[in-house]
């Protein structure tokens, strides 16, 4: 027998603003309630383009791993499609 979580897992959401892009966030909020994630922090970035490495910059990626730790973050939703090096090095 499969065992599933009672609650969300604890979720920070990543929105990245690109140039020329809409602001969805509210949208991107939605579909994660709707997924059953817990929302324990937000945070948002604007790029030129993604980064190669880690899709955002090299100081979003600590300011990052410290909300992570702060809030005991289990998952972080990005609003954009990754590439595996890119989920990998985050």
């Amino acid at each position: 027998m499969l065992e599933r979580p009672r609650g969300g897992e604890r979720a920070l959401l990543l929105h990245v603003l690109f140039p020329g892009e809409n602001d969805e966030r509210e949208e991107f909020e939605e579909l994660a309630r709707a997924a059953a994630v817990d929302t324990v922090a937000q945070m948002q970035a604007r790029r030129e383009r993604p980064d190669a490495k880690f899709f955002i910059g090299s100081g979003k990626v600590a300011e990052l791993a410290g909300l992570c730790r702060e809030h005991h973050v289990e998952v972080v939703v990005v609003d954009h499609d990754l590439s595996p090096a890119q989920e990998r090095n985050l």
